[in-house]
């Protein structure tokens, strides 16, 4: 099974920064939502965007490192196993200069239907977007 990988880099910018004097945990969570909004909107296509939109149902995040002002993150992120119903599991990483993982984890997303506003089965050929 091979793995799409999806990459975007983030800057962090003044209203990012906390009283520690570097990226507030908060700012992650916002840059795994675009992380993952990025990589769906870069890979589905534009009648999928329309039909559905993904909410997230939980987040595993493990911080081991930071940036501050200025700094640069690279997110990359993956789905590694397919998904059981509506739901599965996106796992993401940020890098900074030093090219080891400082933000990691993985976060469960679930498929809604945008006009029913209920979640629905993942359908295959979007599951063969992210794994083939």
């Amino acid at each position: 099974m091979a793995l799409f990988e999806f990459q975007i880099s983030f800057t962090a910018q003044t209203e990012d920064i906390d009283e520690l004097n570097h990226v507030n945990n908060t700012v992650w969570v916002r840059w795994v939502q675009e992380l993952a909004t990025a990589h769906w909107n870069a890979v589905a296509p534009q009648s999928a965007i329309d039909q559905y939109i993904w909410v997230v149902t939980r987040h595993e995040i493990d911080y081991r490192g930071n940036i501050t002002l200025g700094d640069i993150a690279t997110g990359r992120t993956w789905i590694s196993e397919p998904p059981k119903g509506a739901r599965f599991w996106r796992n993401f990483e940020f890098m900074g200069a030093g090219k080891k993982p400082i933000v990691s984890g993985r976060t469960n997303w679930a498929i809604v239907d945008r006009v029913s506003g209920r979640p629905v089965r993942v359908p295959p050929n979007l599951i063969d977007l992210f794994l083939s």
